[in-house]
């Protein structure tokens, strides 16, 4: 395990190992943001338990997690200057473990986009093939430890932006329960939907990883007393008797046809395991509405979450331009017209006159989806499918929103996940055209280990686990 190596290596030599492989690799991968001082992050390990879960580990963090004195953008320009006087609840959780973070990570700006082209300090590529996108938004961390510059690194899962990523990089991405993990310090994009996650390439790791995020925070209102149980210890890959359903609608919807072989073959062995496979079938209609839905509730809630983002100004100006003046051309020249135009979209669903027929329809829906969702589980441990029908589209080929009536589903149906709040995750399955391809596997609230103990047995089967196999980036 990777996770393993970082606490038998030379920590010092372990951390600055790191920094140079992330600083050799920026030009061609675009990764980071910007690099954080290691020096007193050493000094101060000399206080830690040895013993600590990720004592020495070099990490990275996504670009919107609070790291006290440290520049944090979230890839805008709007936010080029903003060095927060407080940590997140995770930076606190991380560094109470040992960790020592070596980098922020670059994002699609405030979260919105699935690509990481939208960044500011430019697009993100994937370690597999340069011409091709990471995925979004938490495209910068999957990259960095998919390229093995870190083991572990933090993201956040809005809509799959943790776990699309993953699945184009060829490494875990997990987005835990609502409320498992505290997201207080954390610039947002859509409350209710906003999730920490992280990535990984090994399950015990992710599990290890998840009981040093895990918890109550009263600081963040909306996380979970509910315990945090052993993970990593807990996790048993005997899947005999475990019930799993298969998403037709996404499988039908796939077209490319070795990643529909490569996922009954995986279905075929977790049957030989003793698992009982089977299919279900959401409503059609409501599968297709996942994005449009995901699209105004997410838009909607990052309009009035970012309503005073404007950058830093100071009353006015010596010309005698008005503070309204001054906003606007912030924001003109601090947000990239993607962005805008989400802000737009979002102010018109919360106008008076359209929130009931836009903004609430589509919360009506989603609860309809999340019904369609707790149904299936109700009689299964896993809801699983291809965590996507392609492989990661080469950067002018790639977009945000995929419309097509197969790829709007295929591309889209993770944000159940969002939702339901329900635990998630993806892992690397095999290879299309020397790029990987993945699963994604859904369970009931709480039931991560669920998801550990199937994964384990995924990874098992599939061989692909840590850095055995290399990228050559």
């Amino acid at each position: 395990m990777d996770f393993e190596r970082a606490r038998i290596e030379d920590v010092e030599t372990r951390v600055k190992s790191a920094v140079e492989r992330a600083k050799e690799k920026q030009e061609e991968l675009n990764a980071v943001v910007s690099f954080v001082d290691v020096d007193s992050q050493l000094t101060d390990l000399a206080n830690k338990d040895p013993h600590a879960p990720l004592y020495g580990m070099p990490i990275v963090l996504k670009d919107n997690v609070n790291m006290k004195g440290v520049r944090t953008t979230a890839s805008s320009r709007i936010l080029d200057n903003y060095i927060p006087v407080y940590d997140a609840h995770i930076s606190e959780k991380l560094k109470e473990a040992g960790a020592i973070v070596i980098a922020k990570s670059s994002m699609d700006e405030l979260g919105m986009g699935g690509t990481n082209k939208n960044a500011y300090t430019g697009k993100v590529n994937n370690p597999w093939d340069t011409m091709r996108i990471s995925g979004g938004s938490s495209g910068g961390s999957a990259v960095l430890v998919a390229s093995g510059v870190v083991p572990f690194a933090i993201g956040t899962d809005t809509g799959d932006s943790v776990r699309k990523p993953a699945a184009y990089n060829g490494i875990i991405g997990m987005k835990p329960t609502y409320g498992r993990i505290s997201r207080y310090g954390i610039i947002p994009y859509a409350s209710s939907l906003d999730h920490v996650g992280y990535f990984t390439t090994a399950i015990e790791d992710a599990a290890v990883a998840l009981e040093v995020l895990a918890g109550r925070d009263d600081r963040d209102m909306t996380s979970s007393y509910e315990p945090v149980p052993n993970y990593a210890s807990d996790i048993n890959s005997d899947i005999k008797g475990k019930k799993i359903a298969i998403l037709d609608n996404v499988q039908e919807a796939i077209t490319n046809a070795e990643i529909k072989e490569n996922f009954d073959a995986l279905m075929k062995k977790l049957q030989a395991r003793g698992a009982i496979v089977e299919h279900v079938r959401f409503d059609d209609k409501l599968m297709r509405a996942m994005l449009p839905v995901y699209y105004i509730i997410a838009n909607a809630e990052a309009t009035a979450n970012h309503s005073n983002l404007d950058g830093i100004r100071f009353g006015m100006r010596e010309d005698g331009a008005s503070v309204e003046e001054v906003m606007i051309n912030s924001r003109t020249k601090g947000l990239c017209p993607y962005v805008r135009k989400r802000f737009v979209i979002g102010s018109y669903s919360l106008f008076e006159e359209n929130q009931e027929k836009i903004f609430r329809k589509a919360q009506k829906v989603r609860r309809l989806i999340v019904e369609e969702l707790k149904k299936a589980l109700a009689g299964y441990d896993i809801v699983i499918a291809s965590a996507s029908g392609m492989i990661a589209p080469k950067s002018e080929d790639s977009q945000d929103e995929h419309l097509s009536k197969d790829v709007l589903v295929a591309e889209n149906y993770m944000v159940m996940g969002n939702f339901s709040g329900y635990p998630s995750m993806s892992m690397p399955t095999g290879f299309v055209e020397g790029m990987p391809i993945g699963i994604n596997m859904t369970a009931k609230p709480f039931a991560e280990q669920t998801l550990f103990n199937i994964g384990k047995a995924i990874e098992e089967e599939t061989g692909l686990k840590g850095n055995d196999v290399e990228v050559d980036a």
